[in-house]
């Protein structure tokens, strides 16, 4: 087996000039960076007095789990020579907050757009949304369902 390693750097930003003296002293505004990479600005959730504006951590799990799909998906297509022209996901996560503070994620639901060259091909590139689901290394990786309702037209 094969082992691979991924290091990023996540730096506040958020200090105020008091640092955490108190909730509502800082901001939650961090910088996630890695080498060779155009850096993403980040934030907690607004409902946690973060920045709409910027990136949060729940909203960077859903975005994995949807890339992570559709590069497993494009993969199998390419593999099964069914020509994919345009590719699409609205995916929608669910989290909820529990007593004290916690929360946790109830499902993620992907739903991919797939364009085909060919409409005889439909039903296949249709079956391999599932494949994709299996091999999909984030998917594997988390405790909740991780759901796709995918459209395939031509």
């Amino acid at each position: 087996m094969r082992t691979h390693h991924y290091e990023v750097s996540v730096t506040w930003t958020g200090n105020s000039g008091t640092g955490t003296s108190s909730y509502r002293a800082y901001e939650r505004a961090h910088r996630i960076d890695g080498p060779g990479k155009q850096p993403i600005a980040g934030s907690s959730d607004p409902a946690f007095r973060g920045d709409p504006a910027k990136w949060n951590p729940e909203e960077l799990l859903v975005a994995s789990l949807s890339q992570c799909h559709m590069l497993w998906y494009l993969h199998l297509c390419a593999t099964e020579g069914i020509v994919v022209t345009a590719y699409t996901d609205t995916p929608h996560g669910t989290m909820v907050e529990t007593p004290g503070g916690g929360g946790h994620f109830d499902e993620v639901v992907l739903r991919p757009a797939v364009v085909l060259a060919d409409p005889e091909r439909t039903d296949q590139a249709l079956k391999l949304h599932e494949r994709a689901h299996e091999l999909c290394f984030i998917a594997s990786s988390v405790n909740f369902p991780v759901r796709h309702e995918p459209v395939v037209s031509a």
